[in-house]
């Protein structure tokens, strides 16, 4: 197994980085060609395939969307057996009235957050990371 499994530690350490860009998210048939679209996210669900781009090229092709987002990237190499990491993270967000769409990738973790509150997200998750230490911090 590789990757952090210990809470504390995945969230003392995230180094949570905002990327710039705004990302939507969408669903084509199965087989629309992506080929220069360059998503960041593909998955594929019975009722059609998922996208996670950004909205500019949704713009450019004429693909209807939604969910105008910023992608946060937390820089830790988290195991995807880590258990409660992104609870934590939802449950913080939640706190401050934000949803959160998570993707787990191989590496890392990565939050779709409202485009609008981009910094809102930012200093909570700084918050929940400065905190680790604290018996009480969720």
């Amino acid at each position: 197994m590789s990757g952090e499994t210990n809470l504390g530690t995945l969230l003392q350490s995230m180094q949570p980085v905002l990327h710039p860009g705004i990302y939507v998210f969408a669903t084509v048939d199965p087989a629309f060609d992506c080929s220069g679209l360059a998503p960041r996210m593909t998955f594929e669900e019975s009722e059609g395939k998922t996208l996670i781009l950004l909205q500019e090229a949704a713009f450019t092709h004429g693909i209807d969307h939604e969910f105008p987002s910023r992608m946060i990237s937390l820089n830790i190499h988290s195991s995807l057996e880590a258990v409660g990491f992104i609870a934590a993270i939802a449950t913080k967000l939640t706190s401050i009235g934000m949803g959160v769409n998570p993707v787990a990738a191989f590496h890392h973790d990565h939050l779709f957050i409202p485009a609008d509150r981009a910094d809102d997200a930012m200093q909570a998750l700084e918050e929940l990371s400065a905190l680790e230490g604290n018996p009480h911090r969720l």
